[in-house]
């Protein structure tokens, strides 16, 4: 094999990777969560958990109003924190963090865990921001 085909071969190879873990991403969503968008996430918003899995210098930058913070790193040791009697909203930047966090309430017994559709940037409510 030539140097050009080896790296062609690489990039074909790292691109098959990042398209099957996509997929995996997807197929976690599908089966742990419904996805919701920022209409109804901000009309339910008095009556839910929200929780921003981003880790804690995001959440401090820019957040939904209301919402709180169990960052995908702590996720699993904190997920306890979160209400059952309540449907559960999530959200990160980009749908993988949410994902992840939606499999783990999902294989724990949690009901009715959702996922704000376009991450926070698609956001259309009330935001709050910890830095002064």
């Amino acid at each position: 094999m030539t140097l050009l085909e080896t790296i062609l071969f690489t990039l074909v190879f790292i691109a098959a990777l990042y398209g099957i873990y996509y997929a995996w991403l997807w197929i976690l969503r599908k089966m742990s969560a419904k996805m919701v968008d920022s209409d109804k996430m901000n009309e339910d918003i008095r009556k839910v958990e929200v929780i921003d899995v981003r880790e804690p210098a995001e959440f401090d930058a820019n957040h939904v109003l209301g919402a709180r913070n169990i960052p995908i790193s702590q996720f699993k040791m904190r997920f306890n924190e979160i209400r059952r009697d309540k449907e559960i909203y999530l959200y990160d930047d980009n749908l993988n963090y949410a994902s992840r966090a939606a499999n783990i309430l999902r294989k724990d017994g949690f009901k009715n865990i959702h996922i704000l559709k376009g991450g926070f940037s698609n956001w259309t409510g009330k935001t709050k921001s910890n830095i002064k």
